[in-house]
């Protein structure tokens, strides 16, 4: 098992021995996909032996702000496989999203999407996508650390880390020569921010000059998620972190003919889960109209990991001999090729009876047996750099407007060490030489700068400040690194 599995070399028989997997039945219509899913498995002679875990919204509702209960957990890291239905989370504060907690507590750091598209069975504007999104799942935005730091101003701390970077970039080279991929593009927004997508980027090249084979290519976000809208056939394998590959993966999901199909695999080094893409969908649930594919997919990736390769393929190729013959849920029917529209269990009643069959005009699926090599090896720490603390960034609540005012305020505060370089406010230098027309709220950021700064220092500084009468919110040190800046620039600085 491990961050290796997931890969499709080449067909081989396997002896087959029962394996448990853990089976959460979720919210919405989690259960109605859920109980087809399983039906079809059964059908196809998966062997696997399924405990169910509960999770989701009874268990919140139950007072558990996780969604999640330790015997749970127990299952979990016991089986080392789950495969889960969508979950609801109930609205309001207080609630910590499941797929989150779930992925970074059991450090399922690589989200991988495939995608595909099924014309002209069903409906898109693209013929031939056929494309691999590998998402860094533990860090960036989502690692949830936001705060209310005044009155106007909230904010939210985008993480990025070389260990954890180094993983999902080479997680994502080493699908790609697995898999006789070609190229792999590397997604971000480091013309703005420096500093974290710069990192991401930096190791893209760095670890991408020991795949010659591949072509390597990076894109800023926004042009690129504007191509794969538009031009989705020239993608091979996308490389994201967290939020990105989030948004990316939906638009190229729907480019190819709907959320609905969509499945994906979170991998880490012990652990892997496998869902659908798309949520739970409560306004539907119950009706007996939902399409089961989505989780379906997810499933077969499933098998691919756990070394049942043959029985993956059979689904899958039941699944598009399915689609072939118009045998279509409401969510993908079109008139203009669907022949019979279906609920949930007619669908799942469909694929078994087409296990066996290949489709005739779709590419049949061939899984192969995963690789005993893991994908990644463990990462190991560099040596640290001189490390060395030249100012600090003291943001303040100040309800002014005039930021020479709040300059007088925190110039007679400078120590020996420190002195008073640069305000901003929400990142936008305003003093010394700010423009009146720039927008303010009360959220100020104070960037005191010298030489020889000590820990000493800055504890002597936010005393003055705290002596002061100023609301002092949040610090930052600034230090350098091997003598480069660890700290960006003001806006406009």
């Amino acid at each position: 098992m491990g961050g290796g599995s997931l890969t499709c070399l080449k067909e081989d028989k396997l002896g087959m021995s029962k394996t448990p997997i853990t089976v959460a039945y979720g919210d919405g219509i989690g259960p109605e996909i859920m109980s087809a899913v399983l039906q079809i498995l059964e059908a196809a002679g998966a062997q696997v032996t399924p405990e169910v875990i509960e999770i989701g919204e009874s268990v919140y509702l139950r007072g558990h702000t996780s969604g999640i209960e330790d015997s749970a957990w127990e299952s979990l890291r016991r089986t080392k496989v789950f495969l889960k239905a969508p979950i609801t989370t109930p609205q309001g504060g207080g609630y910590k999203s499941l797929n989150v907690t779930v992925r970074k507590t059991l450090g399922l750091y690589a989200n991988v999407r495939p995608v595909q598209s099924y014309e002209p069975f069903v409906t898109t504007k693209h013929k031939s996508i056929d494309l691999v999104i590998v998402r860094e799942n533990e860090e960036d935005l989502y690692a949830g650390i936001e705060h209310q730091q005044t009155n106007e101003v909230v904010q939210c701390l985008k993480l990025i880390s070389r260990p954890g970077t180094e993983r999902i970039v080479r997680y994502a080279l080493e699908f790609a020569r697995r898999n006789g991929r070609k190229k792999v593009t590397c997604i971000t927004k480091d013309n703005i921010m420096k500093l974290t997508d710069g990192l991401f980027h930096r190791v893209f090249d760095e670890l991408g000059a020991e795949y010659p084979e591949l072509v390597k290519e990076h894109m800023i976000v926004d042009i690129g998620a504007a191509r794969l809208a538009e031009m989705p056939e020239r993608f091979d394998v996308i490389l994201a972190p967290n939020l990105y590959g989030d948004i990316l993966s939906d638009i190229a999901a729907e480019v190819a003919g709907s959320v609905g199909l969509a499945g994906s695999a979170n991998v880490g080094d012990e652990v892997a889960m496998f869902e659908a893409v798309h949520g739970s969908a409560p306004d539907i649930a119950g009706k007996g109209i939902a399409n089961p594919s989505g989780l379906l997919q997810g499933a077969i990736l499933m098998l691919v990991h756990i070394g049942q390769p043959e029985v993956a393929a059979r689904i899958k190729n039941a699944w598009l001999k399915t689609l072939e013959e118009g045998i279509h849920t409401a969510d993908i029917y079109d008139e203009r090729v669907s022949v019979q529209k279906v609920g949930t269990q007619e669908f799942a009643r469909a694929v078994i009876e087409r296990l066996g069959q290949e489709p005739d005009r779709l590419r049949p699926a061939r899984f192969g047996k995963p690789s005993p090599e893991p994908m990644v090896p463990r990462v190991e720490r560099k040596p640290a750099a001189q490390k060395e603390l030249v100012g600090v960034d003291v943001f303040v609540d100040w309800k002014g407007q005039k930021p020479e005012e709040l300059a007088a305020q925190l110039q007679p505060l400078a120590t020996n060490n420190l002195e008073l370089v640069m305000i901003t406010n929400r990142g936008v230098k305003v003093w010394p030489g700010g423009f009146p027309e720039t927008f303010r709220t009360d959220h100020w950021r104070g960037r005191f700068m010298g030489q020889g700064v000590r820990h000493a220092d800055v504890v002597a500084l936010l005393t003055r400040v705290a002596e002061a009468g100023l609301d002092f919110i949040k610090t930052e040190n600034l230090y350098t690194f091997d003598g480069k800046p660890g700290y960006s620039l003001g806006q406009g600085q």
